[in-house]
Protein backbone atom coordinates (compact mmCIF):
# COMPACT_ATOMS: atom_id res chain seq x y z
CA UNK A 1 0.00 0.00 0.00
CA UNK A 2 2.59 2.22 1.23
CA UNK A 3 4.54 1.78 -2.14
CA UNK A 4 1.78 2.60 -4.49
CA UNK A 5 1.08 5.81 -2.49
CA UNK A 6 4.41 6.69 -3.03
CA UNK A 7 4.76 5.74 -6.63
CA UNK A 8 1.59 8.21 -6.98
CA UNK A 9 2.69 10.91 -5.11
CA UNK A 10 6.19 10.65 -7.17
CA UNK A 11 3.86 10.65 -9.95
CA UNK A 12 2.15 14.20 -9.18
CA UNK A 13 4.78 15.68 -8.09
CA UNK A 14 6.82 14.76 -11.64
CA UNK A 15 3.92 16.14 -13.26
CA UNK A 16 3.40 18.96 -11.01
CA UNK A 17 7.16 20.45 -12.44
CA UNK A 18 7.04 19.57 -16.07
CA UNK A 19 3.60 21.47 -15.52
CA UNK A 20 5.21 24.61 -14.07
CA UNK A 21 8.16 24.12 -16.21
CA UNK A 22 5.76 24.36 -19.47
CA UNK A 23 3.75 26.59 -18.05
CA UNK A 24 6.96 28.91 -17.77
CA UNK A 25 8.15 28.63 -20.59
CA UNK A 26 5.01 29.53 -22.67
CA UNK A 27 4.44 32.49 -20.74
CA UNK A 28 3.91 35.61 -22.14
CA UNK A 29 6.53 37.47 -21.11
CA UNK A 30 10.16 38.53 -22.19
CA UNK A 31 12.98 35.64 -22.06
CA UNK A 32 14.87 37.28 -19.54
CA UNK A 33 12.41 37.88 -16.86
CA UNK A 34 11.10 34.38 -17.57
CA UNK A 35 15.04 33.16 -16.88
CA UNK A 36 15.10 35.36 -13.88
CA UNK A 37 11.91 33.77 -12.60
CA UNK A 38 13.74 30.17 -12.70
CA UNK A 39 16.44 31.37 -11.83
CA UNK A 40 15.06 32.57 -8.52
CA UNK A 41 12.89 29.70 -8.13
CA UNK A 42 15.82 27.48 -8.40
CA UNK A 43 17.61 29.30 -6.03
CA UNK A 44 14.81 29.16 -3.47
CA UNK A 45 14.98 25.64 -4.25
CA UNK A 46 17.69 25.13 -3.01
CA UNK A 47 17.93 26.88 -0.19
CA UNK A 48 14.78 25.22 1.01
CA UNK A 49 16.73 21.86 0.46
CA UNK A 50 20.16 23.15 2.19
CA UNK A 51 17.65 24.24 5.35
CA UNK A 52 16.67 20.28 5.46
CA UNK A 53 19.69 19.28 5.16
CA UNK A 54 20.80 21.02 7.66
CA UNK A 55 18.10 20.44 10.23
CA UNK A 56 18.28 16.52 9.12
CA UNK A 57 21.64 16.53 9.90
CA UNK A 58 21.48 17.90 13.54
CA UNK A 59 18.87 15.94 14.23
CA UNK A 60 20.88 12.83 13.25
CA UNK A 61 23.86 14.00 15.02
CA UNK A 62 22.10 14.41 18.22
CA UNK A 63 20.25 11.15 17.47
CA UNK A 64 24.09 9.59 17.54
CA UNK A 65 25.25 11.56 20.38
CA UNK A 66 22.49 10.07 22.53
CA UNK A 67 22.87 6.78 21.38
CA UNK A 68 26.57 6.98 22.06
CA UNK A 69 26.43 7.96 25.55
CA UNK A 70 23.32 5.58 26.51
CA UNK A 71 26.29 2.85 24.30
CA UNK A 72 29.15 4.69 27.36
CA UNK A 73 27.02 3.86 29.88
CA UNK A 74 25.12 0.56 29.35
CA UNK A 75 29.88 -0.56 28.27
CA UNK A 76 30.47 0.89 31.66
CA UNK A 77 27.97 -0.71 33.49
CA UNK A 78 29.11 -4.13 32.08
CA UNK A 79 32.83 -2.56 32.32
CA UNK A 80 32.25 -2.56 36.71
CA UNK A 81 29.38 -6.09 36.43
CA UNK A 82 32.14 -7.87 34.87
CA UNK A 83 35.23 -5.99 37.29
CA UNK A 84 33.18 -7.05 40.31
CA UNK A 85 32.79 -10.90 39.26
CA UNK A 86 36.36 -11.28 38.39
CA UNK A 87 36.98 -9.86 41.81
CA UNK A 88 34.86 -12.97 43.24
CA UNK A 89 36.45 -15.17 41.64
CA UNK A 90 39.83 -14.16 42.37
CA UNK A 91 38.16 -14.28 46.20
CA UNK A 92 37.30 -17.88 45.64
CA UNK A 93 40.77 -18.57 44.09
CA UNK A 94 42.81 -17.42 46.73
CA UNK A 95 40.76 -19.16 49.44
CA UNK A 96 40.96 -22.57 47.56
CA UNK A 97 44.75 -21.87 47.28
CA UNK A 98 45.13 -20.93 50.81
CA UNK A 99 43.15 -24.00 51.88
CA UNK A 100 45.15 -26.10 49.47
CA UNK A 101 48.42 -24.38 51.24
CA UNK A 102 47.39 -25.53 54.51
CA UNK A 103 46.59 -28.99 53.29
CA UNK A 104 50.07 -29.37 51.40
CA UNK A 105 51.35 -28.11 55.07
CA UNK A 106 49.96 -30.67 56.98
CA UNK A 107 50.92 -33.34 54.56
CA UNK A 108 54.54 -32.20 54.58
CA UNK A 109 54.28 -32.23 58.48
CA UNK A 110 53.61 -36.11 58.24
Amino acid sequence: MSNNTGQTLLALLTGAAIGAGIGILYAPEKGSKTRDNISKGAKKAQKELTKKLEDTTKALGKKASVARLSFEEKLEDTISNASYKADDVLKALEEKLEELRKQNSKLQKK
